[in-house]
């Protein structure tokens, strides 16, 4: 099969997924592609390079998800609910790629043009609600950075240390209210809340003659 940057992208998602960041080299790509590393450089100069295409990869078919969802919403829509509907279809597809969280945190860092997009569009939403300038790069950058930590918490791997009944019941005793506010609601829903939860802060900052 003839080598493309589309399938060395996929090759790298795949073994990024199993080896982390420090893990991923263009060795390994090369690997499970059947080629020598050399040949990958022809589409790809440079593990940087492979990097950036792959945050770029999760980031537009987010950005392309969100668009979807938002062109499904009345017109009339506030803005509260399109800052959730993109936040929340950014965490769906981020959690379709195995460590995706990882390449969504440092995206910005190679110039991702689709995160680029996705915090342009946060942005103009933001702007649009009439959240002030010295604030709104903040608050789309605090609303990214907890949908990225949220799916972070999400895809790290489960503690290999087993609960007993008996050191469960001792935590439930020793911090009652932590115990229950982490079962009060599953993981969507906790998502949702604190993405409205931020946007009630926010809220604060937009004058009342300005609110929509």
């Amino acid at each position: 099969m003839k080598l493309t940057a589309d399938r060395i992208i996929d090759a790298g998602m795949a073994v990024f997924a199993e080896t982390g960041y420090h893990g991923l080299s263009m060795r390994q790509v090369a690997e499970r592609l059947d080629t020598h590393a050399g040949s990958l450089y022809y589409h790809v100069p440079s593990k940087s390079a492979l990097l950036q295409l792959m945050a770029d990869r999760v980031a537009r078919q987010a950005y392309d998800a969100g668009s979807a969802a938002l062109a499904a919403l009345p017109d009339r829509t506030g803005w509260k609910a399109r800052v959730e509907v993109q936040a929340v279809t950014l965490r769906r597809i981020v959690r379709q790629h195995p460590g995706g969280a990882v390449m969504l945190a440092d995206s910005p860092k190679v110039l991702s043009a689709g995160a680029l997009s996705l915090m342009e569009r946060l942005l103009q939403t933001l702007s649009d609600a009439g959240v002030p300038d010295e604030h709104r790069g903040i608050a789309a950058d605090a609303l990214l950075s907890h949908i990225t930590g949220f799916v972070l918490q999400e895809q790290s791997e489960p503690p290999a240390l087993t609960v007993s009944a008996q050191d469960a019941a001792d935590l439930h005793e020793r911090f009652p209210m932590t115990v229950a506010a982490a079962s009060a609601y599953d993981t969507d829903e906790k998502f949702a809340r604190s993405v409205r939860l931020l946007c009630a802060g926010i809220e604060t900052l937009i004058a009342p003659t300005a609110l929509p």
